[in-house]
């Protein structure tokens, strides 16, 4: 394998980007946020990734100390890829980049491929800018269904499937409704009075939600 190259600049920008700036570090991490993978899970929520190109990133994660591989207790045995705290830190870079990226989204070409929790960043954006403390989100949509740990400090941020446990709120929204929230275009307040958001839920959150 060939030594990773550097920009070989004093800068902590320049730093960072000799670690992550290689196409797909930072949505390999994004899909990592949900907590250990495969690597068969991780290559089919990255698609268009080739097989050796997300091995070698894996690899260079590890020696950055970004993520950690392991093999799990029988009965699964099956070797997992997980971020570190220090790859765990990259949570506010990829959620700012994500709403620096929001305006660029537009409307869904024929070729995008789409996956139910790509939405969970900016859904987690929406939630902080509704006044969201720490809580656990159930979110159905047409695609699937996904949880949200919002303001965790630790552990997965989100994760495929219902919440595990009583959620604090449910959201059940069309494609429609949470790509114009990923847009930036309507807040998640407003959606909820126009009653392009089901809110259902006895958590303080899901009451918020219901009377704002």
């Amino acid at each position: 394998m060939s030594p990773r190259r550097s920009y070989d600049q004093y800068c902590s920008a320049a730093r960072a980007l000799d670690l992550v700036g290689d196409r797909w570090t930072l949505l390999i991490v994004r899909e990592l946020l949900a907590g250990p993978r495969r690597y068969t899970d991780l290559h089919a929520d990255l698609p268009g990734v080739s097989t050796d190109v997300l091995a070698s990133r894996l690899k260079d994660m590890e020696q950055a100390g970004l993520a950690t591989r392991r093999r799990l207790s029988p009965p699964g045995a099956a070797f997992v890829y997980e971020l570190t705290g220090r790859g765990r830190e990259l949570l506010p870079v990829l959620q700012a980049l994500s709403a620096w990226g929001a305006p660029e989204l537009g409307e869904r070409r024929p070729t995008d491929a789409v996956r139910a929790h790509w939405f969970a960043l900016p859904l987690l954006r929406s939630l902080r800018e509704a006044g969201a403390g720490e809580a656990l989100v159930e979110v159905r949509l047409e695609e699937g269904e996904f949880h949200l740990r919002v303001g965790a400090q630790q552990g997965p941020v989100h994760g495929e499937g219902p919440a595990p446990g009583e959620a604090d709120a449910r959201l059940v929204m069309d494609a429609g409704t949470c790509e114009a929230l990923a847009r930036g275009e309507v807040s998640l307040a407003d959606a909820v009075r126009a009653g392009r958001v089901t809110v259902t839920g006895e958590g303080t959150l899901a009451k918020a939600l219901q009377e704002a």
